[in-house]
């Protein structure tokens, strides 16, 4: 059987490449590929797929908003997260969201077909360091970090705080006005008992999360 896949990304350079990896895997074949969430759900809507491969980083929103719409409208598709950002900042969010399956896109070309497959198959992938992380996050009792409190939304406005980005520019990257980028910071303030955003940009290098 012929694994069907939807690719989302942004970068056309990206696109090429899983096209080009992918072109010599005859049980593989992308099928379609889409540059926004808004063209993936498009997509979806019209034809049928058996993977979807997706981006966290698009124009239009964030990838786990487009992951938690993929899994409303078709909850047994299965969604492979294939990300520029490292395992720690995103995969235990996507794996919560519903996503089967988490690799970065410095992963080497055999893991990506393995992934690929597995995911069709219905089951789950992820690295051996996120599967430890996984498992000791299971077997302690310790508390979780600040940052797992947040909302995926309030997590993202942190980080881009944590890059130096003011308030305007959160608010025209995310879609939103200044003002409710206020309210988002007021509420990862409380969250995080914090008082600044120089302490957030502390708090991400100190956790390894920055960019």
């Amino acid at each position: 059987m012929t694994i069907r896949v939807l690719v989302v990304d942004d970068h056309r350079i990206v696109l090429r490449g899983i096209e080009e990896i992918l072109l010599n895997t005859p049980d593989i074949r992308v099928m379609a590929d889409a540059f926004t969430g808004r063209e993936a759900l498009d997509r979806l809507a019209r034809d049928e797929f058996d993977i979807v491969l997706l981006d966290i980083s698009l124009p239009d929103r964030n990838g786990l908003e487009v992951l938690k719409l993929i899994k409303e409208r078709k909850p047994r598709l299965p969604v492979l997260i294939l990300s520029m950002h490292p395992e720690e900042q995103y995969a235990i969010r996507a794996l919560r969201a519903g996503a089967s399956g988490y690799l970065t896109k410095e992963s080497a070309l055999e893991e990506l077909i393995s992934a690929i497959r597995r995911v069709a198959r219905g089951r789950r992938y992820v690295s051996n360091a996120l599967a430890e992380k996984l498992a000791f996050d299971l077997d302690t009792a310790t508390a979780r970090p600040p940052h797992e409190k947040l909302s995926d939304r309030e997590y993202e406005v942190m980080r881009m705080i944590g890059a130096g980005m003011r308030n305007r520019d959160i608010a025209a990257v995310l879609f939103m006005s200044p003002k409710t980028v206020t309210t988002y910071k007021s509420r990862i303030f409380q969250k995080m008992g914090i008082k600044s955003s120089a302490e957030i940009v502390r708090y991400l290098l100190e956790a390894g999360i920055s960019d």
